[in-house]
């Protein structure tokens, strides 16, 4: 296989696993507005068990060690079909609102 082909299919799933887990974060406050709070659990669980992978890879997605195989371009999307400013501030981003979602969902709940 190809390097180019490698990369772009590496950064396709990345880009695939970026966008279930941000479809994720965006869900957990509709799903609690919704009284599905069971669903806004489940949501945030699966986004915690990726957190949890990004901060044992040294807060990388271990795509990004994979893609690194296959080229010597470091830019901040280099493993990634994102823009460049929202792959630089991805984790700041989703994170925040990871958090304000999370609080969100808890003040709902808890307001049930």
């Amino acid at each position: 296989m190809r390097a180019s082909t490698a990369l772009a299919g590496i950064k396709l799933l990345h880009t695939l696993g970026w966008a279930f887990f941000a479809g994720c974060i965006l869900a957990i406050p509709a799903a609690a507005l919704a009284g599905r709070f069971r669903w806004a659990a489940i949501l945030s669980a699966a986004v915690a068990v990726e957190c949890a992978v990004v901060a044992a890879n040294r807060m990388r997605c271990p795509l990004t060690g994979w893609a690194a195989r296959y080229t010597s371009e470091r830019s901040d999307n280099f493993d990634i079909y994102l823009p460049l400013w929202l792959a630089r501030y991805n984790q700041r981003i989703f994170g925040t609102l990871y958090m304000l979602g999370m609080a969100a969902a808890l003040g709902l709940w808890l307001g049930a």
